[in-house]
């Protein structure tokens, strides 16, 4: 699509650009991209009173609305794409859990397949390769060390669409996963480990860039044994996940990992299960059961945080409203960094010419009233005039 009868300018809001905010901004749509110019004749919509962000990227999320990344069919992840992109997350990457290895091998072909197709951006392994004393909401009989052998049949599995793995490196193994990783250009991330400070810095070294969900499933940090937290935020080869929805971390985590690591070494994620946008209950993830009660997942045997029901939307406002970041760090946390770790960035990620036209508007109170992927409305603004 292409031409000045698909041409569209949102104008009229404060536009965040990768060098800043634009009060009474525009951004122009020629099909499904972001344009320089506007055609004669272009439609224009009044935006006044609103934001208008990049759409957000999750590059951590096990399902919505309802439905599982890690166990339902095609029509069912769908839902749960759709569901998120409702509220924002223009690009999503599904999220695997511990299971039986070929399991783990036929899930992959059907998220590659989806990915293929471009409802996707890619699949995130976290498990079976993680330590079982920080397993969270994983199974702890189908857990396993790393195996090369076996990290490179779940790649071969992704058809080229595996993006990240999460492994605990300081388990046999682990290292030489890592390695394979970098090799095949897939994110190691370190995450549901037990690993001394010593022995992440040797995995940073190996090639590990990403940690899952920092401070979540790991050692917490302690003057004499800073364990992995301290080796993590004060490397600048790596990127911090955070989840912030008032359950995984307090303010003061939050702020800390933004403090010392910098808004450039930041993806907010939502790590969300099925009950994301869908509401209290029981669920599964994976094999195990969970139960959802005021919207916090935790396992019914065992009671650990299972997830989130967590969308990207109450993580952006959240973090402007509560935690007072400011709104150009929380885009380039929720945003851009993501992009530019799974090598999307000269495609979304930020609002510029020749990208992909995703983008969010959000009102004054940062509420979405907006959504727009790839130059078609997910949601149509309300209150918008068009002329």
């Amino acid at each position: 699509m292409s031409g000045s009868a698909h041409s569209t300018v949102l104008s009229g809001a404060r536009v965040v650009l990768p060098t800043g905010t634009v009060a009474g901004g525009r951004v122009i749509v020629d099909g499904d991209r972001i344009a320089g110019s506007a055609h004669e004749g272009s439609r224009t919509v009044d935006l006044s009173g609103h934001w208008i962000v990049p759409g957000f990227v999750d590059m951590h999320n096990h399902g919505g609305g309802g439905a599982s990344f890690t166990s339902g069919t095609a029509e069912d992840v769908l839902r749960g794409v759709r569901t998120h992109r409702e509220h924002g997350t223009t690009t999503l990457v599904a999220s695997t859990v511990t299971g039986d290895l070929d399991e783990l091998a036929r899930r992959a072909g059907l998220l590659a397949e989806l990915t293929q197709q471009g409802e996707l951006a890619g699949i995130h392994f976290e498990g079976p390769f993680i330590n079982p004393c920080r397993k969270g909401a994983h199974k702890e009989d189908l857990l396993r060390d790393p195996d090369p052998a076996e990290v490179r049949k779940l790649i071969d599995a992704a058809h080229g669409t595996a993006r990240m793995f999460t492994l605990a490196t300081e388990l046999p193994g682990g290292l030489e996963s890592v390695r394979l990783l970098a090799e095949h250009g897939v994110i190691a991330a370190i995450g549901h480990t037990d690993a001394t400070y010593e022995q992440t810095r040797a995995a940073i070294d190996a090639g590990v860039t990403v940690a899952t969900h920092l401070f979540n499933a790991m050692p917490p940090l302690a003057h004499r044994e800073p364990g992995p937290i301290a080796a993590l935020l004060e490397d600048e080869r790596i990127t911090v996940e955070l989840i912030n929805d008032g359950t995984h971390l307090h303010p003061a985590a939050l702020e800390l990992a933004f403090h010392h690591a910098g808004a450039h070494r930041v993806a907010l994620i939502t790590d969300a299960m099925d009950a994301a946008g869908f509401g209290d209950g029981t669920y599964h993830l994976g094999p195990l059961e969970v139960e959802v009660k005021e919207g916090v997942a935790r396992l019914v045997e065992g009671g650990s945080i299972a997830g989130s029901t967590l969308t990207q939307d109450t993580a952006f406002k959240r973090s402007v409203t509560l935690d007072k970041l400011p709104v150009e760090s929380v885009v380039q946390a929720i945003s851009a960094n993501p992009a530019k770790l799974l090598g999307l960035y000269d495609e979304i990620g930020s609002l510029e010419p020749g990208k992909y036209a995703d983008l969010v508007v959000l009102d004054a109170a940062f509420d979405v009233q907006g959504v727009m992927r790839r130059g078609e409305w997910v949601v149509s603004p309300r209150s918008a005039a068009a002329v």
